[in-house]
Formats: C-alpha cells, sequence, structure tokens
C-alpha cells in the first residue's frame, strides 16, 4: 500500500485508480497545462501544439462513443494533476457542512494519494477528500479508501448541529423583537 512520507498508509494501492481525469483536461479533452504553463516545459507544450493540444491521455468526447483509447495512462503525463472536487468523503459518503464566518474545524480534510513517484521524487498530485474520521482510519494504517463504510456516529452529530445552526440562521426575527429597547 502506498505510504506518505511520515510511513503512514493513505489508503490505497494505486492513487491512479481514484482519478476520473486530470485537472488540466478541457471537456473537449486538450491539455490545458500546455497552453497556461507550457513555457516551464516548452517540449512538452510544443508536442501538444502539434497536436492540436490534444491530451494523449483523455478521450476527446467525440471518440467517446467510438469506445476509443487513450494513448497515455494518467501516470504517463509529466505534468498530471488531480484533485477532487467534490464536497463529500470518499470513503464515507459524509457531504461537508461549512459555517461561514467561524473558525469551526471543516468536517471533511484533503487527503493525498500520491507521494512518491520513482525513487525518492515527489510524483504527481492526487488528492481527494476525507471525512475528519475516516482520514484518522486511513492514517492509522487499518483502513482502506475502497471500504464500503459509513459515516462515524461523531461525524453524524457534528453535520447534523452545523445542519440546525444554518436552519435557525434562516429564521426570520424582526429587528424589534431581536433588539428589544428594553
Amino acid at each position: 500500500m502506498e505510504k506518505a512520507p511520515g510511513g503512514t498508509s493513505v489508503g490505497v494501492d494505486d492513487p491512479y485508480d481514484h482519478v476520473r481525469r486530470c485537472d488540466f483536461v478541457t471537456d473537449e479533452g486538450k491539455c490545458r497545462w500546455a497552453r497556461e504553463h507550457g513555457h516551464h516545459d516548452p517540449e512538452f507544450a510544443d508536442a501538444r501544439s502539434a497536436d492540436g493540444f490534444r491530451c494523449p491521455a483523455a478521450v476527446a468526447p467525440e471518440d467517446a462513443e467510438a469506445d476509443a483509447e487513450p494513448e497515455w495512462d494518467w501516470s504517463d503525463c509529466p505534468h498530471f494533476r488531480s484533485r477532487n472536487h467534490d464536497r463529500e468523503c470518499v470513503r464515507c459518503g459524509l457531504e461537508e457542512r461549512r459555517m461561514a464566518h467561524s473558525d469551526d474545524r471543516p468536517l471533511l480534510e484533503e487527503h493525498h494519494l500520491s507521494y512518491r513517484g520513482d525513487g525518492e521524487e515527489l510524483s504527481h498530485e492526487i488528492t481527494v477528500y476525507l471525512c475528519r474520521w475516516c482520514h484518522a482510519k486511513v492514517h492509522q494504517s487499518w483502513a482502506r479508501l475502497g471500504d464500503d463504510a459509513n459515516p462515524d456516529s461523531e461525524a453524524i452529530a457534528e453535520r447534523e448541529q452545523r445542519r440546525s445552526e444554518e436552519q435557525s440562521e434562516l429564521g426570520f426575527e424582526s429587528a424589534a423583537d431581536r433588539y428589544d429597547g428594553s
């Protein structure tokens, strides 16, 4: 199983199994990294430009119906990055409830799946969200991201408390009642 730099488990054998698509791939299957950041790697950008900025690891929408296979795996791209944007725990499904103007600790935390590639170099960035409770279980080496898990009872209680606070904020109270001059 993959390990974090401190030696704790990250909860997966293959981080790329948890990737839907690269953050730099457009809906048309084009590589946005080559267009916007190509000056950092001109050789890569020139190769993508010569191919109409097509991403070799993605299947373009017009090729999807023909069951086309990509030329590369995500791991082959030198500039790959995948961050989960769904605001729910990938393990137990707990949804985030953020309180505006509050310093309360978030229910969800970013969890990095890929730390090292070949050797000791930092590898691709692959990030998902885990609730605080699942995050602790994964790093204690006994839980995996693919486990069939339900939200922890503490997590549900915390989420429901936040939901109740949201509901009370939505209620109407007239200024006369709220700021009684007596």
